[in-house]
């Protein structure tokens, strides 16, 4: 199963969700597409099978992230670097993340699976920003949190696909773009 799912992430990764078949997937693992079908009846359990893999990573990600020091004390420069450092890491090893969950045209067979993880992400960065800001008003809070995300997920593809130094270049750029974004808000 584990090969079934590292073969199916990066064809995922290489040519996106709709042109990528189970016979594809059985192929890459070198199987047969009956061997594929007594793990995963269709191309939607493998991507929801996938879910799982990335939601258990983003777990121990948002655990690196979100849980080591202070956050809330730290200057915003330092908050922004502890946080994008691990997510950058994570998109990097995780091709097929990008292209199946992290998309602005998610199928509508999807969306399940994925709101979990938005929505942890989404708790996790309101918490944060409540707790650097407490004096906003809730909805403020989850506006913020929700345009920073969203910074953030623009700004990836362009990350994961640059190489050594225009990739780092990039990741300081989106660095700037959250500080300058955050600083009035939070501070």
């Amino acid at each position: 199963m584990e090969q079934i799912l590292t073969v199916a992430a990066e064809a995922l990764a290489e040519s996106g969700y709709e042109a990528v078949s189970t016979n594809t997937i059985a192929a890459r693992a070198g199987i047969s597409p009956g061997s594929l079908y007594q793990f995963f009846a269709n191309k939607e359990d493998i991507a929801h099978a996938l879910a799982e893999r990335y939601a258990a990573q983003l777990a121990e990600l948002r655990t690196a992230a979100f849980d080591g020091a202070d956050l809330p004390t730290l200057p915003l420069d330092q908050l922004i670097d502890a946080i994008t450092g691990p997510l950058v890491e994570f998109n990097l090893a995780n091709g097929g993340f990008k292209a199946l969950f992290a998309r602005p045209d998610l199928p509508p067979s999807l969306t399940d699976a994925v709101a979990p993880l938005h929505a942890a992400l989404l708790g996790r960065v309101t918490a944060l920003l409540s707790a650097r800001a407490p004096g906003l008003a809730p909805e403020v809070v989850e506006r913020t949190a929700t345009v920073a995300i969203q910074l953030v997920r623009a700004m990836m593809p362009l990350i994961v696909a640059a190489d050594g130094a225009e990739r780092a270049a990039l990741v300081g750029e989106l660095r700037a773009v959250l500080h300058g974004y955050l600083e009035p808000v939070v501070g």
